[in-house]
């Protein structure tokens, strides 16, 4: 079984937003969950999609239901 995983770099560039959002978020416990291994952190990708899905919103008030795909 192969885990992929995303360096800070990386996912930061998945999502364009600084390294320093991401090192914020992981302060604040607000972003995906991550792996910190002799002092590298490092993110697995199914974690990432996990929460790009549970981040998917339908309006500002509204979360998006996987239910809702047609």
């Amino acid at each position: 079984m192969e885990i992929k995983h995303f360096s800070q770099r990386e996912l930061a560039l998945r999502w364009g937003v600084s390294e320093a959002c991401l090192e914020r978020w992981r302060t604040l416990g607000c972003g995906p969950v991550y792996l910190k291994l002799h002092g590298r952190v490092l993110y697995r990708i199914e974690d990432v999609e996990v929460f790009e899905v549970e981040s998917l919103r339908k309006s500002t008030s509204e979360r998006f239901d996987k239910g809702d795909v047609a």
